[in-house]
């Protein structure tokens, strides 16, 4: 639990050191490399599906192996070596900073009126085209990539850090590890589309089971924190179901429900335009200090599981 919470306070205050190669860079060069080969050496659609199950099953699991038997070798030496090196590794799986960074990048170039440079920035983030974005529709694109990425970024990866400090034998990291893992695999080749349709169809069906439990916990906690769960979960049960993703449309939708906002409609990926289902009310307009708000919300859920685990577990040892 000590690594946990330090692990938390260093992304809060820290997150990643650019010059450090980060976890996600390293099944990132995996993934790539492995699916390129596959998809360079069979158009078969079994041969690719069986190689995604294979590619997503030795990448997740492995990724836990590896963290495990990296805690396990420093904790041999000393200690403290292995608390320290779960701590930053830990750290790596948590986005909140990293999101709460990138958000505010792209609204530091909305205040300056630059919408060039504005709609540049936000193309680091976001897979829509954003060349021609109004400032509108650059403010909806970061408040949909905060409200999504508060899941699979920042609250899953915490509920199975969560969970491994109840496995005896286990801790945290493999399983924020491996979640974190089959997040990448998703985000890289989890597509309804060529070449990655059939090579990443195990990673996306699996990502969407692992991501289904924290997802709803994310929901119906910040539900809570809203002071009007019954409204909240109304619109949610309204609206998020209509999503074609089992879990995107429910992150994005609880915080369009408890902002007052309005989020989903039209967006173009590579010149091809996709309307989403529209999430919540639409009372008021998506503004800069809203997505503060949405950040703020974010951080609340996540510090409010970590005083739950630490609450539970004092009492479970006391």
């Amino acid at each position: 639990m000590i690594a946990l919470l330090s692990a938390a306070i260093w992304d809060y205050l820290i997150a990643d050191p650019d010059s450090w190669i980060h976890p996600v860079q390293l099944m990132g060069w995996i993934i790539q490399g492995c699916s390129q080969f596959v998809i360079q050496v069979t158009a078969q659609k079994s041969l690719r599906r069986i190689a995604g199950v294979i590619l997503g099953l030795a990448l997740i699991l492995g990724s836990s192996c590896v963290g495990w038997l990296i805690i396990k070798g420093a904790n041999i030496i000393h200690p403290w070596l292995g608390t320290g090196i779960e701590i930053m590794l830990l750290a790596s799986c948590f986005a909140g900073k990293s999101l709460r960074v990138a958000a505010e990048a792209v609204l530091d170039t909305l205040k300056e009126a630059d919408l060039v440079k504005a709609r540049s920035q936000l193309s680091r983030y976001v897979g829509r085209d954003t060349e021609n974005l109004s400032e509108t529709e650059i403010l909806r694109a970061i408040l949909e990539t905060v409200a999504e990425n508060a899941t699979d970024g920042v609250t899953a990866p915490l509920f199975y850090a969560i969970v491994g400090l109840f496995l005896p034998g286990v801790g945290s990291l493999p399983l924020a590890l491996g979640y974190k893992a089959a997040s990448t695999l998703d985000s890289m080749i989890g597509y309804r589309r060529e070449p990655y349709s059939d090579i990443g169809w195990f990673s996306a069906q699996l990502e969407d089971r692992l991501t289904w439990i924290p997802c709803r916990l994310t929901v119906l906690t910040l539900a809570i924190f809203s002071g009007k769960p019954r409204q909240v979960l109304a619109i949610c049960r309204r609206d998020a179901i209509v999503d074609p993703s089992p879990n995107s449309g429910w992150s994005e939708c609880v915080y369009a429900a408890i902002l007052g906002v309005q989020l989903g409609g039209v967006n173009t990926y590579g010149g091809v335009v996709k309307k989403k289902p529209l999430l919540g009310n639409g009372d008021r307009p998506i503004t800069a200090e809203i997505i503060y708000e949405a950040l703020k919300l974010t951080r609340y859920c996540f510090l409010s599981w970590l005083l739950l685990a630490t609450c539970y577990l004092l009492l479970v040892d006391g």
